[in-house]
């Protein structure tokens, strides 16, 4: 088990180097895939995330399904506890939540059926390297066996890993949409 947490944490500092470097670029344009994907689930119910550090930005494609039915964000609940997820508006006011994430001002709680999930590194096969807490894994393991729940990866071409160190509890993703191109998986 040792093992398996030391080639976690090389993954994820090789990652977050790719990351910061594609961030620093500052494309133009990066969350076009992310929009075209979710025209195709106008009025669904999906959380987003608000970016944090160098994480890839999703607001834009947040703020265009927020005129077609409910979005919101992620809300750390605790620790080893699925995350909440409260409606977002694009203006609206927030407040900092735990790890520097805002989250809405008040809380407005909801269960999405599509979630637009951050990460450190995936792979061409569905696997997702998080940020080590478990918070999806758990979160979309519970949101799973109520109903189908679509997990959209959202991250830079960069973060993009071969062999990558998963577990059996680890969830996949349904798809992985960069700032270039969208990757389906069937399951």
């Amino acid at each position: 088990m040792a093992d398996l947490v030391a080639i976690k944490a090389a993954a994820r500092k090789a990652a977050f180097a790719r990351r910061k470097s594609a961030f620093d670029r500052k494309l133009p344009g990066a969350a076009g895939h992310l929009s075209e994907v979710l025209a195709g689930y106008r009025g669904v119910p999906l959380s987003g995330f608000v970016p944090i550090r160098t994480e890839i930005d999703p607001l834009p494609a947040m703020a265009e399904a927020a005129a077609h039915g409910p979005v919101g964000v992620p809300v750390i609940q605790g620790q080893a506890q699925p995350l909440k997820f409260s409606r977002w508006q694009p203006e609206g006011p927030m407040r900092e939540g735990p790890f520097g994430a805002y989250v809405p001002e008040v809380d407005d709680y909801f269960e999405p059926e599509i979630l637009i999930v951050p990460l450190v590194a995936f792979d061409t096969e569905g696997g997702r390297l998080g940020y080590g807490g478990g918070f999806y894994d758990r979160t979309l393991e519970l949101l799973r066996a109520k109903r189908p729940t679509l997990a959209i990866g959202f991250a830079f071409d960069a973060q993009e890993a071969e062999d990558l160190p998963l577990e059996g509890t680890d969830q996949p993703l349904d798809m992985m949409v960069t700032e270039s191109r969208i990757l389906q998986f069937q399951r």
